[in-house]
């Protein structure tokens, strides 16, 4: 579809009164679906997983307690066995090149949406940059080195250079601690393309396995319907939504988004949001008949701070200069949410069975919002199994800690 196409379709739309959102309205479907309102009974980790569309799972322990502030009475060794016992989760890459725990039984579609993504920019020169036909090598290896294994890292990559060549262990990727070879940049896109998942760390280290080993018969689904699968899915958790924040939730082209949004129109609709224009999925427009009151303690990366928007209506005032980073990223901080908006910043740490946990809200609490807290503090104490100790401290003045 042309941007011409597009401009008209958009004109068509726009041409009849759409239906009304309130910031309020969407923030309580948002918290709704999420399962912050009330923790789900009777549901599986991984359904819980797919609602949320991808737990981000950078910290696996903070992907463990996204998870477990929507399900009532589990524990992370509940998580833990859905993800390494079970294998009805699976770590892998998700949206942005990221590590995420995403259902196992989606991860056809997943796989399937994030390959049909036009390819991302990258900042490798040529020289280092691998080719398409190299990084299809690379991403062969690699499937064919962990159908019936479980790899560290330097293991991997001793498979992948022997069966590739001596060009994909030249020291070329700029790294933390020094360079790393150059098959190293199709590790994400391994994953992505369902050839590469996490397995259980040996010891310290991190260990790699193909999905195909507890995912027999995998096979991508087609990348349209994938694609048209991921919107809906997207919308559902975190819409109304435009083409750009879907752009930057994928960290794809915007350009792109809009012309794929467009060309879904019969099967998606527009909604006033604060007099602009965002999408639902065609005919969900229903929003609960009135605010959830909730008081959460939400940790790195939450799904429901990365994906939300705006920024500036979720992150007031404050919690902008204090729970983003500079450049407006959310999710580096563990965040307290009151009613869905982030009202303060927390943090935790364990000595032995003691958790020592210290929440430090912008605001003065409610009576009300304190017995909330305290039982929240339980649930994280119950979940990791300790005993918790709550703090209530002061933020620190003038940007983050």
């Amino acid at each position: 579809m042309n941007i011409e196409t597009s401009r008209m379709n958009h004109q068509m739309r726009t041409s009849t009164p759409q239906p009304q959102l309130s910031w309020a309205e969407i923030t309580a479907r948002r918290v709704v679906r999420h399962g912050l309102s009330t923790p789900s009974k009777d549901v599986r980790p991984a359904d819980m997983v797919r609602t949320m569309c991808g737990a981000h799972a950078q910290v696996l322990s903070a992907a463990f307690w996204s998870i477990g502030l929507r399900i009532t009475s589990i524990t992370q060794r509940v998580v833990r066995e859905a993800l390494w016992t079970e294998r009805s989760l699976v770590k892998t890459f998700g949206p942005r090149g990221t590590v995420h725990l995403l259902a196992a039984q989606d991860l056809p579609m997943w796989t399937s949406a994030l390959s049909a993504l036009p390819p991302s920019h990258n900042g490798q020169t040529k020289e280092v940059r691998l080719t398409s036909e190299q990084t299809d090598e690379v991403v062969n290896a690699i499937a064919t080195a962990l159908c019936d294994a479980e790899l560290t890292i330097d293991e991997l990559s001793a498979a992948v250079i022997a069966a590739t060549g001596p060009w994909a262990g030249e020291l070329v990727v700029p790294a933390f601690n020094g360079m790393w070879p150059r098959w190293r940049m199709a590790l994400a896109t391994a994953g992505t393309r369902g050839a590469l998942c996490f397995g259980p760390n040996r010891g310290p280290k991190v260990t790699y396995t193909n999905p195909q080993r507890f995912l027999p018969g995998l096979r991508p689904a087609d990348g349209s319907t994938a694609l048209t699968w991921l919107i809906k899915c997207y919308l559902y958790a975190y819409g109304p939504a435009t083409p750009q924040q879907f752009a930057q939730w994928l960290n794809a082209p915007r350009r792109w988004a809009t012309e794929l949004f467009d060309s879904l129109s019969g099967e998606l609709q527009q909604v006033e949001v604060n007099g602009s224009l965002a999408w639902v999925v065609a005919g969900d427009t229903t929003v609960p008949s009135i605010m959830p009151q909730s008081v959460l303690l939400l940790p790195y990366f939450d799904a429901y701070t990365v994906g939300s928007h705006p920024r500036e209506l979720l992150f007031p005032g404050r919690a902008a200069k204090r729970a983003l980073t500079p450049s407006g990223q959310a999710g580096n901080f563990p965040v307290l949410l009151i009613d869905g908006i982030v009202a303060g910043v927390w943090h935790q740490r364990r000595s032995g069975r003691w958790i020592d946990i210290t929440v430090e809200p912008f605001d003065q609490l409610t009576a009300a919002q304190r017995r909330d807290l305290d039982d929240q503090v339980e649930r994280i104490g119950a979940f990791l199994e300790g005993n918790p100790r709550l703090t209530i401290g002061t933020v620190t003045a003038g940007g983050h800690a």
